[in-house]
């Protein structure tokens, strides 16, 4: 079996943790702790695709909630914040890139608030793809193109997914998140998918509108800089919250920023 060390890849997220390439998944650190990974089948995101007949890698991608330094693990509860790791597998989904189904975060009842979600990219290259709304009218939309170490952050309440941008290589990321995290399909599956399907074309990914949506303008971007949420650029985001406790705390009660959440733009 061989392992991808994320030492070898172009970031390191500040604590002990592995890709397994033969087998997907994760190894811990002596000093980290996470679950056994889930592993999102093909027919589970089908009904989010341009393509639900489509064949691709299956598994699509493994997933790991809850991940981080075993001295940490007090203070985390503590807090209600969670760190998520995420590996895609390379290749394609029909024409479609490797993906995820789109969704929004269920309310936490902790917060009253749709949590939010920061987006830290280890390897490949990502979009996360999002829109203000998952009901008939989208209203903003923006796919958000984001290289290792960059960071991209969705706002509360927005339906959103993640896309592989790089068929050749293993898209994995980290992400902060609430505790009470919960994911809500309904909506986006009413609609067969959010506004936007991401569609390989001679290389490039090309969009196409759902015609289940009303119209609307998709703009393609890179990431902002978040200087007003106290993130920094450079530093692992876990490394931001060991340094500071204090610094992901927006992530489980929303509401510390509700003035920046007002036109946010990713």
């Amino acid at each position: 079996m061989k392992d991808i060390y994320l030492s070898e890849n172009q970031f390191d997220p500040g604590f002990g943790i592995t890709v397994m390439k033969e087998v997907m998944g994760f190894r811990y650190g002596d000093d980290t702790f996470g679950p056994t990974p889930e592993l999102r089948s093909l027919e589970a995101i089908r009904k989010s695709l341009l393509d639900p007949e489509c064949k691709g890698p299956d598994p699509v991608y493994a997933i790991a909630m809850d991940v981080g330094k075993i001295q940490h693990r007090q203070i985390l509860q503590e807090k209600m914040l969670l760190y998520g790791v995420v590996a895609y597998a390379a290749g394609k989904l029909g024409e479609e890139p490797v993906r995820s189904q789109g969704h929004i975060h269920r309310v936490s009842k902790h917060s009253g608030w749709p949590p939010p979600e920061l987006y830290e990219i280890w390897s490949g290259r990502a979009i996360i793809y999002m829109q203000e709304n998952a009901d008939d009218d989208p209203g903003r939309c923006f796919a958000v193109t984001a290289e290792p170490g960059e960071l991209v952050l969705v706002p509360p309440g927005w339906a959103h997914c993640t896309i592989s941008a790089d068929p050749q290589r293993a898209l994995v990321f980290g992400a902060w998140c609430d505790r009470e995290y919960g994911f809500e399909y309904e909506q986006v599956r009413a609609h067969h998918g959010l506004a936007w399907y991401p569609v390989w074309r001679n290389g490039h990914i090309v969009w196409f509108k759902n015609p289940r949506y009303q119209e609307g303008k998709l703009i393609k971007k890179s990431p902002e800089k978040y200087d007003s949420f106290g993130i920094k650029d450079g530093i692992p985001i876990y490394t931001q919250f060991e340094q500071d406790f204090e610094i992901m705390q927006f992530i489980s009660d929303p509401v510390i920023k509700e003035e920046q959440w007002k036109g946010f733009i990713p």
